[in-house]
């Protein structure tokens, strides 16, 4: 009887076959810094609130209409800030996922 591991109808693809390919591995990558950039910006918008980017001045207020395009401002603000570098939390992210992804995490 013929082992199935060898034979032709019964072969086991080899392992370069079963690892995704290299366009597949950049796309993956840069979905993921894509994500550990998107959790900065987020990060960031939430700090430039509680510091006050964007606050209502007392006196001469815009009232509502001011307060809905303040937080639209801290957005594209934030995310400004975090695809020209950050603070660093990006990379750290992004890093830690791939260690995940290796096994290492």
């Amino acid at each position: 009887m013929a082992d199935s591991t060898h034979g032709a109808a019964g072969a086991l693809p080899p392992a370069a076959a079963l690892r995704p390919s290299r366009a597949a591995e950049e796309a993956t990558r840069e979905a993921m810094r894509e994500a550990a950039r998107a959790f900065e910006a987020a990060f960031l918008a939430e700090m430039l609130k509680h510091a006050g980017l964007g606050e209502t001045p007392e006196a001469f207020g815009g009232g509502v209409g001011e307060d809905q395009f303040a937080s639209l401002m801290r957005e594209a603000q934030a995310r400004h800030m975090a695809e020209s570098g950050g603070i660093g939390i990006a990379e750290r992210v992004f890093e830690a996922m791939i260690a995940r992804e290796r096994g290492d995490g």
